[in-house]
């Protein structure tokens, strides 16, 4: 079977990540052949430097975002992501170097290595985002529709989490499957010649006719790429289109009897210890300056105190540093807003630095929350969204996290239409649970934190 010409997202980010380890691999090489006073290191240390020099790269590069495409295309990412990162990563590398090894450095090879490194992955990536920008790299679609999906394809691609997207996919035939007309010969054409993917998003498969389904198997017998739309908005977004499939339940969460994961398990367990051990003792460290900064410039309650909807529906109590004024729901209930004018000005810097959010440890000492799950949102917010979409009682599978995907990968939540567009991403989380995903996004949460993200 011929491959698509045209190289997907993965394999992009495989390429640009192959050229920046060379050039890792390269500079630790020039640190340890020409730097280093050879007396000081043996074949042993050469590899643990290699190692931790490849570790520290990639995680820093996964926290910082370092193999988002669409910043990659964008030379002032290129610039400002080449030098911050390389320098840290250097910086890694060396002080692993002083203090592991105690080395002895020849200073115009040290110099070479700590400056020409950053530039060297500058100019990789600089390269790299001028040949993509000549090369093909965006797939022609023909999207199958029938009357209730016509519009789908464009909205989820034109716009999301209020930011323009790069897919890599764009339209260039459409079919709808309510068409009465038989598959004339420019779709065949242009289906087998000129189409890159078919993505199909009907709500009854048995209408596709005997003609296109031929069409079809002879375009995946050429090598195109041919997907549901639901595949499709999962593999770009890593969220579910629960707006465009309300009433698709199965296909959306392809829900059966899963063995359970025993793996999953003792890891969710070895985080939840960890995290409450270290979160616990920051808590303790910090619980005495904000209660002193707190008498001056949040006058009021030290703690705010709510009932939210948890695991199976039951209601439990969160806790959190007040970051708004005394009574500031006295209104009637209401979503936070990003610049919300009942956050006091000492409340707004605990929430850009997260603070705020340190006593809902309580609630996993409780049993009541873990570390990594759905946000646990209000009732009265709960019993809305409901009647808006069948889907949003199923987060509450799991218990609610202090942290979890639609947290790390949406923007702050100020309405209803925010919240069910977080709960695509929720829906995606409980559909691909893992180790993998959990370890996502524990370091996009550091991340946030660090660069006060989602404020």
């Amino acid at each position: 079977m011929p491959r698509p010409s045209i190289l997907n997202s993965i394999e992009r980010k495989f390429i640009l990540l192959v050229g920046d380890l060379f050039i890792v691999l390269a500079s630790v090489n020039l640190l340890i052949n020409h730097a280093i006073d050879k007396q000081y290191i043996s074949v042993t240390l050469k590899v643990v430097l290699f190692i931790i020099a490849v570790f520290s790269y990639l995680i820093l590069a996964y926290i910082l975002d370092f193999f988002n495409l669409e910043k990659v295309a964008k030379r002032r990412y290129i610039i400002s992501q080449s030098i911050y990162i390389s320098a840290l990563y250097v910086f890694v590398v060396f002080i692993s170097a002083v203090i592991f090894f105690d080395a002895s450095f020849w200073r115009l090879p040290l110099l070479s290595f700590l400056l020409l490194t950053p530039v060297e992955i500058g100019l990789w990536r600089f390269f790299f985002g001028n040949v993509f920008k000549i090369v093909p790299t965006t797939k022609k679609v023909l999207y199958v529709y029938d009357n209730n999906t016509q519009k789908d394809f464009k909205e989820a691609t034109d716009n999301i989490n209020g930011n323009e997207k790069e897919t890599f996919y764009r339209v260039k035939l459409t079919h709808s499957i309510t068409d009465a007309s038989a598959v004339n010969k420019r779709l065949f054409y242009e289906a087998t010649e000129k189409v890159d993917t078919w993505i199909i998003n009907i709500r009854d498969y048995n209408q596709i006719s005997g003609e296109l389904e031929s069409l079809l198997l002879n375009s995946i017998l050429n090598g195109k790429e041919v997907l549901s739309y639901t595949s499709f908005y999962e593999n770009i977004y890593e969220a579910l289109p629960i707006k465009s499939h309300y009433h698709s339940f199965y296909e959306i969460l392809e829900l059966k009897n899963k063995k359970i994961r025993y793996l999953q398990v003792i890891f969710s367990f070895i985080v939840n210890f960890v995290l409450s051990l270290l979160v616990g003792l920051i808590f303790i460290a910090v619980c005495p300056f904000v209660f002193f900064f707190n008498l001056f410039f949040n006058k009021g309650p030290l703690f705010y105190t709510q009932l939210r909807v948890g695991q199976h529906g039951k209601e439990f109590k969160i806790y959190k540093f007040r970051s708004m004024v005394v009574h500031a729901e006295k209104a009637g209930a209401q979503m936070a807003q990003k610049n919300d004018n009942r956050i006091t000005p000492f409340g707004r810097i605990l929430r850009i630095f997260r603070i705020d959010e340190l006593p809902q440890i309580l609630s996993v000492i409780f049993g009541n929350m873990q570390f990594i799950g759905p946000r646990p949102e209000r009732k009265v917010f709960v019993d809305q969204l409901n009647k808006i979409t069948p889907f949003y009682s199923v987060r509450h599978l799991y218990k609610p996290g202090i942290t979890g995907w639609a947290q790390v990968k949406y923007k702050y939540g100020e309405d209803l239409e925010d919240s069910i567009r977080k709960l695509e991403y929720d829906l995606y989380y409980i559909k691909n649970k893992s180790i993998t995903l959990d370890l996502r996004i524990i370091f996009k949460t550091v991340t946030t934190v660090l660069f006060s993200r989602g404020v």
